[in-house]
């Protein structure tokens, strides 16, 4: 299996400083405390962590349905990853997912059991496991 790797340096301190961040796929951006921690426009490692998160649960419920036998025409996934300060320090406190499925042939109640399957068996959403506060809003349109 492959191995994905990514770079970050960061100049400068804490408030004042800036970073960027490359990954080897030509993925990169730019981030900084405001990114961060306030309202600023850049980047930053949360919203990363959000794009794969809803990444790899879109193709693993994708996944799921083909194996079904009704296989998604579309699968969009929103990821919310939300850091918030706890106690002297930040943590990333949850992630919110909101999936849309078009697919032809499933009714909800099996749509809604392989997305809660899926919640549970995405890599992404293993490795945030027991870690943050998890949710899902899954609906077929």
């Amino acid at each position: 299996m492959p191995t994905r790797r990514a770079t970050a340096v960061w100049q400068g301190g804490l408030r004042g400083g800036k970073g960027t961040f490359s990954g080897e796929s030509g993925l990169g951006g730019a981030y900084s405390f405001g990114s961060r921690f306030e309202a600023g426009g850049a980047s930053n490692p949360e919203e990363l962590l959000a794009a794969a998160n809803a990444g790899c649960y879109s193709m693993a419920l994708g996944s799921a349905l083909e194996k079904n036998g009704t296989p998604a025409e579309r699968i969009e996934t929103k990821a919310s990853c939300t850091l918030e300060k706890v106690g002297e320090g930040f943590s990333i406190t949850s992630m919110k997912l909101e999936v849309r499925g078009k697919v032809d042939g499933v009714d909800d109640a099996t749509f809604q059991q392989l997305a809660e399957q899926t919640k549970e068996g995405c890599i992404v959403s293993r490795a945030l496991k027991g870690n943050v506060k998890y949710e899902l809003d899954a609906k077929r349109i």
